[in-house]
């Protein structure tokens, strides 16, 4: 199956022909965010408060990079269990966010408000945060620095590679994975 490359910011046409499973490179500007830094933004929403960045149309990684070596951009960079996120998802989803990135499965609040908000979750893969960091051209910290690797970054990424894990209609790669794999020990 042929890569697709979409740029950042997310837009439905984008978001429209990306089907579970796609291997999809991803450039442009995407943000980091963790456990704390999502229980701040869900906090911030709740109370009426600025966002750190607009979540309109952006990508979120769930990644807490290590410290940058000399001579690099930033440091490990591979994707956090996505679950962890769960719990804030749907209202940041409804708040305008269009992807997210990191490695696992999803709860099913969070699979229904990916379709009624038209979003995509893409699936990067684990154990390989030193390649991914590859693809990080900048990295500036935004916010919550006082949250050390979990403070929300701003990166700009070349061909950051994923695929399409759960796409806008609902569909969920690691079940329908799960299906093909079972099919075929029978």
């Amino acid at each position: 199956m042929e890569n697709i490359k979409i740029e950042t910011p997310l837009t439905i046409t984008d978001i429209d022909k990306l089907t579970v499973g796609q291997k999809v490179l991803i450039s442009g500007v995407i943000y980091t965010a963790r456990d704390q830094a999502h229980k701040r933004l869900y906090n911030m929403i709740i109370e009426g408060k600025e966002l750190p960045f607009e979540l309109k149309d952006q990508i979120i990684y769930y990644v807490g990079p290590t410290p940058a070596s000399p001579g690099r951009v930033i440091g490990s960079a591979g994707p956090t269990t996505s679950g962890r996120m769960d719990a804030y998802t749907p209202l940041i989803l409804e708040k305008g966010l269009k992807g997210m990135i990191g490695k696992g499965n999803r709860n099913e609040a969070v699979i229904n408000a990916i379709k009624l908000n038209k979003a995509v979750y893409f699936a990067a893969i684990g154990g390989a945060g030193a390649l991914i960091s590859d693809c990080i051209v900048e990295s500036e910290t935004i916010a919550f620095k006082d949250l050390g690797t979990e403070a929300i970054h701003k990166l700009v990424v070349k061909d950051l590679p994923t695929i399409v894990a759960i796409d806008s209609k609902g569909n969920n790669l690691y079940e329908l994975g799960t299906e093909s794999y079972l099919k075929k020990d029978k």
